[in-house]
């Protein structure tokens, strides 16, 4: 029996399976990105939930810090200070040297009201908007020499929920999504004489 095929056809019939096999190929791929995607702001969304929670939380085990530190100098002219400040109590603690060495502490006592005011001004100037960088990246060792380096810290306990930074220079944001001036003056304002301690250790 002789059986006859149509050219025509005989060259198309490639070129329609070939199309196919790409056009499921590519679906396959926008499907597989789109996950990803998805599966990351799920993570992201969840982090920073987790976060807040931790935030605005009036437990007394919770607290949040800042700490600030000056530029990379001689032992002897390196300056920080560290604000803590929790249901019951606000204190602000200024350093001289990498081994910190203690210059002044002032020791305040909080009430809760106070404290979920306080941590909802935070929370309103999107304190937990940030995403932690990964290993290399949020080592802060090193980092704006010439400037200040800002941490910000939501704890539990002795657990560390959330650590955000950000810096003074120029090209090195860190972490931290909110403006550092306000939330900076939001820590500050929690001990009245605050800018005079942080003066006399010129930062």
């Amino acid at each position: 029996m002789v059986r006859y095929r149509n050219p025509r056809v005989a060259r198309i019939l490639p070129v329609i399976f070939i199309a196919v096999i790409v056009i499921l190929a590519v679906t396959a791929l926008v499907s597989l990105a789109q996950g990803l995607i998805s599966s990351s702001r799920s993570s992201s969304s969840e982090t920073v939930n987790v976060a807040r929670e931790a935030l605005l939380s009036t437990n007394p085990d919770h607290r949040v810090r800042m700490v600030v530190r000056g530029p990379i100098v001689a032992d002897e002219q390196f300056n920080s200070y560290r604000i803590d400040v929790s249901p019951n109590n606000r204190s602000l603690t200024t350093f001289e040297g990498y081994l910190d060495r203690v210059v002044e502490q002032e020791n305040l006592g909080n009430n809760t009201a106070a404290y979920e005011a306080f941590v909802f001004a935070l929370d309103r100037a999107d304190f937990t908007n940030g995403r932690e960088l990964d290993e290399d990246a949020n080592d802060t060792r090193g980092v704006c020499a010439t400037g200040n380096v800002y941490e910000f810290f939501i704890i539990e306990g002795d657990r560390t929920v959330e650590r955000l930074w950000t810096t003074t220079c120029r090209g090195i944001d860190g972490s931290l999504r909110s403006n550092v001036d306000s939330v900076e003056r939001l820590f500050t304002d929690q001990i009245p004489e605050s800018r005079d301690m942080i003066r006399d250790v010129d930062l």
